[in-house]
């Protein structure tokens, strides 16, 4: 019997942290229930939830008809019945909200990581404007977006994401990629911000990315 209530309180947990959850509608008529973690170029960052577990998907905006957020029943996307295209919420047309604070940093790219002074908390939307380039070594500066067609480095903090491009760390362990990308960025996790340029070598770089974070 005991066996029997536990099962079930499990169930009714499992199916209440679905009841609180994003919806991703793709074209082909799929339904997919988790959190909008952020928009990044052409592809959306959602994370997927089951009734036992998790995972991070990347799907191109192409697929998505609409988007249905928990909070109050607002969507963005396609109206496939008339073809109209929704208003985009600010969050996800890359325009920044008013009311937020600023803090404008210096991510220099000869030091591992920039302390940005700013502590962020898991859900909360964070804007980043970046202007200037680095110097990452002999004939090569970017900027934020960094190099393109990079290689794959695995001496990189993330070594398949564009060499030079601005990069960001909340606590120890939870590395992000920024780019140059006008988007949101959802933060996964509680902690303090720091921000860097994703390099395998710094001792030959020069420059600093000047980054404006909204929060």
């Amino acid at each position: 019997m005991n066996r029997r209530i536990a099962a079930i309180t499990v169930m009714i947990l499992a199916a209440t942290a679905m009841t609180w959850a994003d919806t991703l509608v793709l074209t082909n008529g799929r339904r997919v229930q988790g959190e909008l973690i952020g928009v990044s170029g052409r592809d959306i960052e959602f994370e997927e939830r089951g009734a036992f577990n998790r995972r991070v998907v990347r799907i191109p905006k192409r697929d998505i008809a609409r988007i249905e957020f928990d909070d109050n029943g607002s969507q963005f996307g396609d109206d496939r019945r008339d073809g109209r295209r929704d208003d985009v919420p600010p969050a996800l047309s890359g325009e920044i909200p008013r009311g937020l604070r600023e803090r404008q940093v210096q991510a220099t790219a000869r030091e591992p990581w920039t302390d940005t002074g700013v502590d962020v908390r898991a859900g909360q939307l964070i804007y980043f404007r970046t202007t200037g380039e680095t110097r990452w070594g002999p004939n090569r500066r970017d900027g934020a977006s960094g190099e393109r067609n990079s290689p794959y480095n695995a001496g990189r903090p993330l070594p398949d994401r564009p060499a030079a491009a601005l990069i960001g760390r909340i606590g120890e362990r939870d590395l992000i990629f920024i780019g140059d990308d006008q988007m949101p960025f959802r933060a996964r996790s509680n902690g303090r911000l720091y921000l860097g340029i994703n390099d395998d070598v710094l001792t030959d770089n020069t420059g600093a990315l000047r980054v404006t974070i909204s929060y």
